[in-house]
């Protein structure tokens, strides 16, 4: 029994297709795509901290798109064969969860990490304190 049971038992039928099961959301009709306040986001099941909204961009994609993860350690990539294409996947350390795939036609030279909304979740910079992420303020500050 994985320690996140109790976090993967509230996960909603689309969260858990993607995170549980390597689905993916629609493009263009899911909850971060046009998200860019400031903040932080978390995987849906560990809350272990993955992308900042200052690392993402709009790729025209779809999905939330990132140049990097704040902690490349949060973050496992691994071939992807499916769909008779390679990929490479980015899942989470911490919970194994399916959180999209990684390109390397990003801005700028960069990578983009192609990333399912319903993998995440955001922290507004505001509630970044008071919901145990204070830590990552520092980001924001100029």
């Amino acid at each position: 029994m994985s320690k996140y049971s109790d976090n993967i038992k509230k996960l909603t039928p689309i969260q858990y297709r993607v995170t549980q099961e390597n689905g993916t959301e629609k493009p263009f009709d899911n909850l971060y795509h046009d998200e860019f306040r400031d903040g932080i986001y978390i995987d849906i099941v560990s809350k272990e901290v993955l992308f900042s909204s200052l690392d993402k961009f709009d790729a025209h994609c779809g999905w939330p798109s990132f140049i990097k993860p704040i902690h490349k350690d949060n973050i496992i990539e691994k071939r992807d064969v499916s769909h008779y294409m390679i990929r490479t996947e980015v899942r989470s350390k911490e919970a194994d969860s399916h959180l999209g795939h990684v390109f390397d036609d990003g801005p700028n030279g960069n990578l983009r990490y192609c990333i399912n909304s319903a993998s995440l979740e955001f922290i507004p910079i505001d509630e970044l304190v008071e919901r145990g992420y204070g830590e990552y303020l520092s980001l924001f500050q100029k």
